[in-house]
């Protein structure tokens, strides 16, 4: 499989779990219950409705930044993710990100307007992280910069990390979806939180059916290594049925999705990725311009020549 390929189903994969998920945000497993009983007769289940959010607007921003510059500079991510946001292209925006969108929208530097503390430990720097995956002249220092552009924190940096190594490892066949991709994360992230989870994870043999009672929401803690857990065994159970059961947890679900189906779309490529799922992305009108983003990113890549290592600086 070409990397393009691997490229397609990762962001394809990701809009797919972001719409998918979004239509069930903070559902509980307990209000869809068959034993719950209900005196005046069970209410209705609301018909889902596939929209895309800011997983998927903002992982295009950073798409559309890569395709737009020939370095990588926190700098260039900070002034397109102000342009979104002032163009009104992010949806459901998180606080830490708003926080650094209102301050950079004043004049503040883009490394000083990120929030600070436990507070900024959320998913929202990992949810766009991705299409870094695929870059070659990439660094530790260079993700980082990026994701303290709306989250200065340590796990926040640690599962954008996670993110970009599971990446890379299937771009480099280090993953082929049969070897430990959480054995692989936990040897190459920093003594963290996240870390701590995804080896709690791993100990449990990476069941699934306990991974949810960890935790499910925006904490970076509880949905990074959730969505590492489920795309790990996107070839043992399919791409539906992953997305089936994240939302079945409840939570932070349109996340949760959008960052297994990145990462379980690079692995699988674009055309492993069901029939059903991809006609229903299309039917969205914010599909064309997620499709130009793909095809003007895979225009000014030389994948041929291209390795992509992150390197320890």
């Amino acid at each position: 499989m070409n990397i393009s390929e691997r490229f397609i189903g990762c962001i394809l994969g990701g809009a797919i779990g972001d719409a998918y998920g979004s239509a069930y945000e903070n559902n509980t497993q307990e209000n869809n219950s068959d034993t719950t009983y209900y005196p005046f007769g069970k209410p209705q289940i609301k018909t889902s409705e596939w929209r895309i959010t800011d997983d998927t607007q903002l992982t295009i921003a950073t798409c559309e930044t890569i395709s737009e510059n020939k370095i990588l500079d926190a700098k260039f991510f900070a002034q397109k993710y102000l342009s979104f946001y002032k163009a009104g292209k992010i949806t459901g925006i998180g606080a830490s990100t708003l926080k650094a969108m209102q301050e950079l929208e004043v004049g503040g530097h883009w490394n000083l307007v990120g929030r600070k503390g436990e507070y900024a430990a959320g998913n929202g720097a990992a949810m766009r992280i991705a299409p870094l995956g695929f870059e070659s002249k990439l660094t530790r220092n260079i993700i980082k910069e990026i994701c303290n552009i709306t989250h200065q924190n340590d796990e926040a940096y640690v599962g954008s990390l996670s993110i970009i190594i599971a990446i890379q490892s299937i771009i480099n066949g280090t993953w082929t979806g049969k070897e430990n991709l959480l054995k692989i994360i936990i040897n190459a992230i920093p003594d963290t939180r996240v870390r701590d989870r995804i080896i709690e994870i791993d100990n449990l043999n990476c069941d699934l059916s306990k991974i949810g009672k960890l935790g499910n929401d925006g904490y970076v803690v509880n949905s990074v290594p959730l969505a590492i857990a489920f795309a790990s065994k996107v070839n043992v159970i399919g791409l539906s049925e992953m997305f089936k059961q994240i939302i079945e947890l409840g939570g932070d679900t349109d996340t949760n999705c959008s960052i297994a189906g990145q990462i379980a779309g690079t692995l699988i490529g674009i055309k492993n990725i069901p029939n059903e799922l991809l006609d229903k992305l299309k039917e969205l009108n914010d599909y064309d311009w997620i499709d130009k983003t793909i095809q003007k990113f895979i225009e000014n890549k030389n994948w041929a020549q291209q390795s992509t290592v992150v390197k320890n600086k």
